[in-house]
């Protein structure tokens, strides 16, 4: 285990630069003074590690010291290789160079790791959109990528829901998320998320920005998704479920609804069971979700929700009763 733990302090301090005691411990899921004690065990050893003071400080290895790959093991080698993907690489036009790389890394491991470093590939396969859907190929998408790799502000004009808009956007991060692929810019000191296929022209430009050192792409994107389903989901329903309803709920739910829904324990005479479930910003939107569980539900309240069920089921019936 801790020989385990020293290869990855080495390859943090290699990959990172300049990392303190308290990183390392939380890295390692180790007390910062079993670091104190590991960085005294590669110091006698040999290896150039030292420390920097100052609130700014951490420890350093010597500029040009390297760690060699042959400390990988065989579930790290299939990660690697898992995590080279070919379809979002060539969406960025980097299928050449990721291939490349995945060459170079297969010269690099030591003998006993490169009969199987390929097998990932050959037994997994990522199809990012969901069911029925397609995966987006936005025309800016490269030019975008481009500019976040070499921190350049972007120009953009955007299709909203309402307008156009034209904005000038320091690109922070993309994301892929079920096939479609997200902007994180920074726009007049906030960051706003951007689908790149709204993007309708992009023109990157010769000023340069500097990324904010606090930034975290993957906290951001968390957060943002968080608060748009909030968004989306600000009402309540109070619904009446058989026991088919209560497995399509299970089935049909989005994430964030069903880890909202409070489902009571008890059943009625016929087995049904209250649950309180989020619903959209309106009538339409609210209904238009509910509906889909047909007779296996009955809205109780709010009751201009149950009014409306009432209304689209009657007009259903309309349509239908001479079918």
């Amino acid at each position: 285990m801790r020989a385990s733990r020293l290869l990855s302090i080495l390859t943090t301090l290699q990959a990172k630069g300049q990392v303190t005691a308290p990183e390392l411990a939380d890295a390692c899921e180790v007390s910062v003074r079993t670091i104190y004690r590991d960085i005294d065990a590669l110091a006698a050893a040999g290896i150039p590690v030292y420390a920097e003071r100052g609130a700014e400080g951490g420890y350093r290895l010597l500029d040009g010291y390297r760690v060699r790959l042959n400390g990988l093991s065989p579930a790290e080698t299939d990660a690697l290789f898992m995590a080279g993907l070919p379809g979002p690489a060539a969406a960025l036009g980097l299928d050449d160079a990721m291939s490349a790389a995945q060459t170079k890394l297969v010269a690099a491991l030591p003998q006993s790791l490169r009969a199987n470093a390929g097998r990932m590939q050959a037994r997994f396969h990522l199809d990012a959109p969901g069911w029925f859907g397609e995966a987006e190929e936005p025309e800016h998408l490269r030019a975008i990528a481009d500019a976040l790799l070499t921190d350049r502000m972007i120009d953009i004009r955007y299709q909203t829901w309402r307008a156009e808009k034209r904005r000038r956007v320091a690109p922070l991060g993309l994301v892929l998320k079920g096939g479609s692929w997200y902007l994180a810019g920074g726009v007049e000191r906030s960051v706003r998320t951007y689908r790149v296929a709204r993007v309708l022209d992009c023109a990157v430009t010769d000023e340069n920005f500097a990324r904010p050192a606090d930034f975290d792409l993957a906290a951001y994107w968390r957060a943002a998704t968080e608060r748009l389903e909030a968004e989306m989901h600000p009402n309540a329903a109070t619904v009446r479920l058989s026991p088919l309803g209560v497995k399509l709920l299970e089935v049909w739910s989005q994430p964030y609804v069903r880890a909202r829904t409070r489902l009571a324990d008890e059943t009625d005479a016929e087995g049904w069971r209250i649950a309180t479930i989020p619903t959209g910003t309106t009538l339409w939107h609210a209904a238009g979700e509910l509906l889909r569980f047909g007779p296996e539900a009955e809205v109780l309240a709010p009751p201009e929700l149950r009014a409306k069920m009432a209304e689209l089921a009657a007009a259903m019936t309309v349509h239908y009763r001479g079918a």
